[in-house]
């Protein structure tokens, strides 16, 4: 009788909770008040600095994944942006005649760009892609604008840079967004043709990750300025890190604003402030350099000291006095998506080119390289991860250029890119070997090795915005409850409390289900786009229910002070970089022609992130200070186990393939770069070996046939050519043809050397 007299009560007090819980009015009136202040302490607590850069930007394909339920058919439809029929004419004339024109390794010994290069940039408007064609400029999408900078990145960092400031976060975008219309129609047709050269100042040495913390002041006075006295500010300042600032005639100044006399009738402390300053105003110190590892771009320390401008300079004018800071996040939540990961992207795919190209040509024991495992691997590995960094460009470009300003995303591309760069790079360097370390103009990849350094720490450092900003930024904007509570606990409002709080009780249960259901049937149950690549967008949906759910149980068992932990927030931070990035891999594929080699690069992308995406969420639970917490997630995550593995060898095989043996994949690939014509030294060079070698293939096998057969003894390969040519095997005209390859060969293999004068005078 036991039994289903504790059934009864059981059916009781589950219909009673029932009851309860679903009837709202009484639901508020016996928790409402109770939970009020126990949210309040769970909650984290919000300053306005760190609320303008949480709410800065909008939020796209990263709120699918925080929902658990990602929209395939929503992301399968969305049309990425083409670059116009302008913009491509602008590639094939104005970029590459730049890029003809450009001698990194002269630049790097120079310390500086020719004259003449700077005078193109300015007349072809290179430093105008971002303004309206209204204000003189070219008025380029966002795909555009970036594709222009791969290119030039793939020919010299140096100059990469020194084009994509201009365009990105400086005040050519603020003006843009925030200016008055005079501001507007006198600086930015003048910013387009480089009559001014603009840089922007934010960090200073007291304020580098937390920029809002500037000592550089505004005081509102009244003073003399062009002649008369008008109302405007008393600057100083001490910035650093500036790009463009040795050379720049147009200063954007970020500063925090007083009024300590109530000139304009308000309080003291009016806040973050921007403002345009020129160049030769009297207390300006600039023009001195830093020198960023090497790299030969222009940047420098800027300091000013009782400078006076009128309130006019302020960007946007009085209506914007304290509006800088929040300027600033939305400009960068829009920048970081452009300018790093296109430099990164022309550094990874010139890499690409460079050692799918040598590793065939390179050959060490009669074999080219690239048919040796130990090299196979890394090749896969730079291969792969330029397919999944073009595709993460592509997608977040596409974004921008549909309205969207994909603050998190932003974020995520910018440190996960510049990333794949380091990894990239550095496999490159590896496969080069000797010759990767000798500097010189023969070779390409020590410059592009200088510059990881900077792309890792500028715009916000890796580490920062891994461990604090993407998940941080991510959980409050992109999560369907979790703002919604804060706003109720902050207003002290009952019923959108209990609104918000019953919703993501719902929403965490319902995900710990679909989790767990997801994890015992293999991913089969989710819903997917019907294709090739359907189980992997399967994997995924079960792990944005996972990654929700584990989530969830992280703000749930740490609160507030998760923002704290910011190893577990850098883990949850993976998790959702991966899964985008995977998205962004499949898109392509999707979206591209149907061939094998992007079949096998959109799986080996998927399968990494995949990967990556488990481990992620496996350091989570595993770190977890509460035990219950870390048990049950473990349990509804992986309750079969954690069954992801890195892509195999037989995928990675076939993908370094397709940089060694698949021409058209191979250039497909490489698409954004610029490829120099004819025997140039470089890459030039290493394309025409390249030719020869393939052309002298078919003969080597005949060759090696020849000896498996026992019609030629073995003899090195200069050897074998002649006792292949004395025995009638080859024909004197392959004959021909084989010398070629191995000269060609030969002279790509070759390292710079110099004299003693000369080698005293590197820099």
């Amino acid at each position: 009788m036991a039994s289903p007299v504790l059934f009864g009560f059981l059916l009781l007090l589950t219909v009673a909770l029932a009851l309860v819980t679903g009837f709202a009015p009484l639901r508020r009136a016996l928790f409402a008040k109770s939970l009020m202040p126990l949210m309040g302490r769970v909650l984290p607590r919000l300053g306005e600095t760190e609320r303008i850069a949480l709410e800065a930007g909008t939020v796209w394909w990263d709120a699918e994944i925080f929902s658990g339920m990602p929209n395939w058919s929503r992301l399968e439809h969305f049309r990425c942006q083409p670059l116009s029929k302008r913009e491509q004419a602008f590639m094939d004339q104005q970029v590459d005649t730049l890029c003809r024109m450009l001698d990194d390794w002269q630049i790097e010994q120079d310390r500086e760009m020719p004259e003449a290069v700077w005078d193109y940039l300015k007349r072809e408007r290179f430093f105008g892609m971002v303004i309206p064609e209204e204000f003189g400029g070219l008025g380029f999408s966002e795909i555009g604008h970036s594709r222009v900078v791969t290119r030039i990145a793939s020919r010299s960092i140096a100059a990469a840079v020194t084009v994509m400031v201009p365009n990105s976060l400086g005040p050519g975008e603020l003006l843009l967004h925030y200016g008055t219309d005079e501001q507007k129609q006198r600086y930015l047709p003048r910013l387009a043709d480089g009559r001014e050269v603009p840089c922007f100042a934010l960090t200073g040495p007291e304020a580098g990750s937390d920029a809002a913390a500037t000592q550089s002041t505004g005081i509102v006075e009244r003073g003399m300025y062009d002649g008369e006295e008008v109302l405007g500010m008393r600057l100083t300042w001490n910035k650093r890190y500036i790009t463009l600032a040795p050379v720049a005639t147009l200063i954007g100044l970020a500063f925090r604003l007083k009024d300590p006399h109530g000139l304009l009738g308000g309080e003291e402390d009016l806040g973050i402030t921007c403002a345009l300053i020129p160049r030769d105003l009297p207390g300006i110190e600039i023009g001195r350099h830093h020198d960023p590892m090497g790299v030969p771009f222009n940047n420098g320390p800027i300091v000013g000291t009782d400078v006076f401008v009128p309130l006019d300079a302020i960007i946007g004018g009085r209506e914007q006095i304290g509006h800088g800071w929040r300027m600033l996040m939305e400009s960068l939540a829009a920048g970081r998506s452009i300018s790093l990961p296109a430099l990164s992207i022309g550094a990874a795919q010139m890499a690409t080119r460079i050692c799918g190209a040598y590793a065939t040509v390179r050959e060490q024991f009669d074999t080219p390289i690239g048919r040796f495992e130990g090299i196979e691997e890394p090749l896969a590995r730079i291969a792969g991860m330029t397919y999944v960094m073009s595709a993460t460009r592509t997608l977040t470009c596409g974004a921008l250029d549909a309205g969207e300003r994909p603050a998190v995303l932003g974020s995520i591309a910018k440190a996960y890119l510049t990333e794949g760069m380091r990894e990239v790079v550095a496999d490159a360097m590896d496969i080069r070997a000797g010759a990767a370390i000798q500097r010189g103009p023969r070779n390409l990849l020590s410059r592009m090795w200088m510059a990881i350094p900077v792309g890792i720490t500028v715009e916000g450092a890796n580490i920062l915005t891994r461990s604090m900003i993407i998940y941080g930024q991510g959980a409050i904007r992109c999560h369907p409850f979790v703002q919604k509570l804060i706003g109720a606990v902050e207003e002290k409002d009952e019923a959108k409390l209990d609104k918000a709080l019953f919703g993501y009780i719902n929403f965490v249960c319902t995900r710990a289900m679909r989790a767990f259901a997801l994890a015992l049937t293999g991913s089969r149950l989710a819903g997917a786009p019907e294709g090739d690549l359907k189980r992997f967008f399967q994997h995924l949906s079960r792990f944005s229910a996972a990654f929700a759910f584990v989530s969830d149980l992280s703000m749930a068992t740490l609160g507030g002070t998760l923002k704290r932990r910011e190893k577990i927030s850098g883990r949850l931070a993976d998790a959702l970089a991966w899964q985008y990035m995977a998205a962004a891999a499949m898109k392509r594929y999707i979206d591209e022609p149907k061939i094998a080699s992007n079949y096998d690069l959109a799986r080996w992308s998927a399968a990494t992130a995949l990967y990556r995406t488990q481990e992620a969420l496996r350091g989570v639970m595993e770190n977890l200070p509460n035990s219950a917490a870390s048990w049950l997630a473990r349990i509804v995550v992986f309750p079969l186990g954690a069954r992801f593995r890195p892509p195999s060898d037989g995928l990675g095989r076939r993908v370094a393939r397709t940089i060694l043996e698949d021409r058209e994949a191979r250039i497909h690939l490489t698409e954004d770069i610029f490829v120099p014509q004819g025997d140039e030294v470089g890459l030039g060079m290493l394309e025409a070996a390249l030719d020869k070698a393939v052309r002298a293939i078919p003969v080597e096998t005949k060759m090696r046939d020849a000896v498996r057969a026992g019609r030629l003894e073995r003899a090195p390969g200069y050897m074998l050519d002649d006792l292949a040519l004395q025995a009638g095997v080859i024909t004197s005209e392959e004959y021909e043809l084989l010398d070629e390859a191995r000269e060609a060969r030969n002279e790509v293999v070759q390292v710079d050397a110099f004299d003693a004068d000369t080698y005293k005078s590197l820099r």
